[in-house]
């Protein structure tokens, strides 16, 4: 069984050459400063909001874009109820949004939804109406100084600009915890580190902007793909933009509380990942050798973990089964799987140890909670090894999460 030591082993080694750049990104984060803003200039900004069976939430979104420290009139919500079979869009409109609606059963998932929207809306509205545009999903809540920030950091220059990503149910179980950690440490020690060292950040999900420039490069929004997130990112980045972050921005979203939803959503993404490294892989390889760091970033955050991890558990069970048949021992086996697991915990809860420490005052929750799911975080991570290994083989479809948690940015403060 020498060949499984060797291959954990250079598996380790592939992981550590792949990787090792993000640690240098937690000094980076803590003590380099950002540098002063330039002279800010007032914009017109469009928000638009993709939302399917969101009456539950999409009015304390759209009542927290309404009171934004930034003028109102320089703010115009626009809704896209799609396929919505409840009341979204007349809880919409009675919050003051302009609302849409889209029924097509074909083309199914939020790039869809984004493309009719901004269509629907040049018809509306003359071509040069709007500066920019944010994009929100319908269980968002921001603080009330979201777009004054945001604007800072879109007059300093920057044409795609990504928030501070926190949620709005850390405490309640492990599985939120999960992903509230990760995207805190998203954004802090990835985002807010690329930002600092003059690389591209990335978008993720929601709470992002581009500008009306970005918008006419892409000709409208031609992303499809299950993680239309990471294409528009991935697009722009091997075309030689530079996404800026705005850590002032911070904006509250809702995690999956069950296994069975989020194993739905993640698979998407993982999907979604390979969908988007089988399209743009060449360019970003080109980009690579081109000595562009951020499409090395790029391709870092999209392929090879899923790969490596995939390709370590197959060749451990296939070592198992190989002990089983030949009548050896399974103990070197078991020693050897137990060690890579051991030092991936250990990695995993340094990295999520580290970011409760440093964003303890943006986690609302209880001091056991936080201490707790620090632990916990890296078993949520290990549940991505099967989910990869499934979004090889399995098709996979957009499907909503249900969302229903209605709080307000300073709700959340205060019941921390």
């Amino acid at each position: 069984m020498d060949f499984v030591f060797t291959i954990n082993f250079i598996i380790a080694a592939v992981f550590f050459l792949c990787y090792s750049y993000q640690f240098l990104y937690i000094p980076a984060a803590l003590f380099k400063k950002e540098p002063p803003h330039k002279p800010e200039k007032k914009h017109r900004f469009a928000v638009l909001v993709s939302a399917r069976n969101e009456e539950k939430v999409i009015g304390e979104l759209i009542k927290s874009i309404h009171s934004q420290t930034y003028g109102r009139g320089n703010i115009r919500v626009f809704v896209m109820a799609d396929n919505c079979t409840d009341e979204t869009a007349r809880v919409a409109r009675n919050s003051g949004a302009v609302v849409y609606k889209r029924f097509n059963l074909e083309k199914v998932g939020k790039g869809y939804a984004l493309e009719e929207l901004l269509r629907r809306i040049s018809e509306d509205y003359p071509k040069n109406y709007f500066d920019g545009f944010f994009v929100f999903d319908a269980d968002n809540v921001l603080e009330e100084n979201y777009i004054e920030e945001m604007n800072k950091t879109f007059s300093d220059g920057y044409n795609i600009i990504t928030g501070y990503r926190n949620s709005k149910n850390y405490g309640d179980n492990w599985i939120s915890a999960g992903y509230s950690l990760w995207f805190l440490r998203e954004s802090r020690y990835l985002n807010g580190a690329r930002f600092l060292l003059g690389n591209s950040c990335a978008v993720s999900g929601t709470g992002f902007f581009f500008s009306r420039e970005i918008l006419e490069k892409c000709g409208g929004w031609p992303f499809h793909l299950l993680t239309e997130d990471i294409e528009f990112t991935v697009h722009n980045i091997t075309h030689g933009e530079k996404i800026g972050f705005c850590k002032n921005a911070v904006l509250y979203d809702e995690q999956p509380v069950l296994f069975r939803q989020s194993w739905r959503q993640r698979i998407r993404w993982a999907k979604g990942y390979l969908q988007v490294f089988r399209k743009y892989g060449k360019d970003l390889v080109r980009g690579i050798f081109r000595g562009d760091f951020s499409c090395f970033d790029m391709t870092m955050n999209i392929m090879p973990a899923v790969v490596l991890s995939v390709f370590c558990a197959l060749i451990n069970c296939f070592a198992s089964a190989f002990a089983i048949f030949s009548g050896e021992s399974l103990l070197p086996v078991a020693l050897s799987l137990l060690e890579s697991v051991f030092n991936m915990y250990l990695t995993l809860f340094g990295i999520g140890a580290v970011t409760t420490v440093s964003e303890w005052k943006q986690i609302h929750t209880s001091p056991v909670k936080k201490i707790f799911y620090a632990f916990t975080f890296p078993l949520f991570m290990f549940t991505y090894i099967p989910i990869s290994v499934a979004a090889i083989f399995m098709k996979v479809e957009w499907k909503p999460i249900e969302h229903k948690i209605k709080t307000s940015a300073a709700e959340l403060k205060r019941s921390a």
